[in-house]
Order: structure tokens, then C-alpha cells, then sequence
């Protein structure tokens, strides 16, 4: 596709390395040429063309230029930035929030290649039988949340909420999705929560707090409330290797919501 990245001029650079912890993505190495250490991108879908390490070249050798390239893949850059340099993941996050729209336009000639957790969409919501008119006495119905703290890597997994509980794992943007996340998940004196991201968190981290809420907590039963974005399914898979790596056998469903919050077909699933 036709797109900006990132263009190192070899004249000019003098293999200083100031570029590569400037940028996010981890997108730029260095190596050794007949002309000495020289920078260059790793490839060219882990780069994505807004040039956040420009100003950080003392030389003036990085440039922004647009040609035909390799579209920008943030699914394979995040999996990436965690295996090289995972105190970097909040930089990134940092990066993509300040840039979403340049990302968006600048990938929309190849939408099969953008990752669609990041593809900008705007929901029209229609008046329907179930909305409740503004000057309406509305029913206001009180928090079922039982447990604090509630992210995945906060946990504790020897807390009593999760001994033979019923445990949900749940995508970190289902409860602004789904309007009703605490009377269809929360609600009932057995559930205990956990709420993560495979995208932009540790999935290792993610995957040894399963495990230890597993054999710690023998919860009775796993729920697994995701997104349809494909990178949601990261939570599936962590699962899936922690039941393998306890050999403990829990019934496990797994329920997945819309990016208009409607319930999809629940899979039960034997791992």
C-alpha cells in the first residue's frame, strides 16, 4: 500500500542508537555495514509512519517519506514491544491514543491490515422501546461489584472471592459496551472478577495469575466475557494454557459482546 514510514538516510547516520529507544514501536536496530554501525527498520510493518524518533537523530537521517510499503500491523508490533521491551507497552499505548486518527487515515487504503481494536468507528443509537425518557422516574440500579481490587495483574490469587467461585475474565472495554455488564456478570454472592487486555498487557504475566487463581482458588466454573475484535481471543488462549499447565479440569464458557454491546452466541468450550 501507499503509506508514510519512516526513511534512514545511511550518509547521514552515524549509528548512535538515540533512534531506537525513541521509538514506541521498537520498529529501528541497528547493524553492522562496510560503513560502520548503521540504523535500520526491523521491517516495515512494525513502523507506522508518524515519526516519534525524528526529532531524537542528532544527524537530520530520518525522514518521513511515503511510498509503497508494507502496511503497519499493530497486533505483531505489540507482540513485539512485550517480548523485547515490555516497559515500553505504556509508551506505546501513550503513542497510539495521541495518534489515533492519523492512524486511521493512514491505514484506510488496506482496512484487512488494521487491527480492528483500532479502526475508529462512531455508533448511532436509535430511541427503542427499552430507552428511558430523560424526565422519567429511571430505575437506578446499585453496583454488584463485591470484590476490589479488579485488574488481572492486581489480584490477589489467594483471595477468598475466588474459592470455589464463579470466576468471569473479562476484556477490559466489555463494561462500556455492554450496559448490562453488573446485573448479567457481577450479580450473585459466588462471582469473582478479573479484568485484563491481551492486547496491550503482559499475556505472560496474565497467563502464571490464571494458573495460580486456578490452583489456589479451585473456582467452579470460568466465564470468559471478550469483545468480537480478534485480539480479544487472547483471553481464550490464556485460558486454555492454564487449565493445560494445572491439569485441572473447570467447565469454562465463553461469552462474547459486540462493539454495539449485543450478546453473541455463547460458546461452551472443554479445554
Amino acid at each position: 500500500m501507499q503509506r508514510k514510514i519512516i526513511h534512514i538516510d545511511d550518509a547521514l547516520c552515524n549509528g548512535c542508537e538515540q533512534c531506537i529507544p525513541a521509538c514506541p514501536e521498537q520498529a529501528i536496530q541497528i547493524v553492522e555495514t562496510s560503513d560502520g554501525p548503521k540504523a535500520r527498520l526491523v521491517k516495515e510493518l512494525y513502523c507506522d509512519g508518524l515519526g516519534a524518533c525524528l526529532g531524537n537523530c542528532p544527524t537530520g537521517a530520518l525522514t518521513i517519506e511515503e511510498r509503497e510499503a508494507e502496511a503497519y500491523d499493530d497486533e505483531a508490533t505489540m507482540e513485539r514491544i512485550k517480548e523485547l521491551a515490555p516497559d515500553r507497552l505504556a509508551a506505546h499505548k501513550r503513542h497510539l491514543a495521541e495518534h489515533a486518527a492519523e492512524m486511521t487515515h493512514s491505514t484506510a487504503e488496506a482496512p484487512a491490515f488494521v487491527c480492528p481494536s483500532l479502526r475508529m468507528l462512531q455508533i448511532d443509537r436509535e430511541e427503542s422501546a427499552h430507552s428511558v425518557p430523560e424526565n422519567a422516574n429511571a430505575v437506578v440500579f446499585p453496583s454488584q461489584l463485591r470484590q476490589w481490587p479488579v485488574q488481572l495483574h492486581l489480584v490477589p490469587p489467594s483471595a477468598p472471592y475466588f474459592k470455589n467461585a464463579a470466576v468471569c475474565i473479562v476484556a477490559d472495554c466489555v463494561p462500556f459496551a455492554y450496559a448490562n455488564f453488573h446485573q448479567d456478570f457481577l450479580k450473585g454472592e459466588d462471582r469473582a472478577i478479573a479484568v485484563g487486555c491481551p492486547k496491550l498487557d503482559d499475556t505472560r504475566a496474565y497467563l502464571e495469575k490464571i494458573s495460580q487463581i486456578i490452583v489456589l482458588g479451585r473456582p467452579k466454573s470460568i466465564t470468559i466475557v471478550k469483545m468480537e475484535v480478534p485480539c480479544c481471543s487472547g483471553l481464550v488462549r490464556i485460558v486454555e494454557q492454564a487449565l493445560r499447565i494445572t491439569g485441572i479440569d473447570i467447565p469454562v464458557k465463553t461469552l462474547t459482546i459486540s462493539i454495539k454491546g449485543e450478546k453473541m452466541p455463547t460458546t461452551e468450550q472443554g479445554f
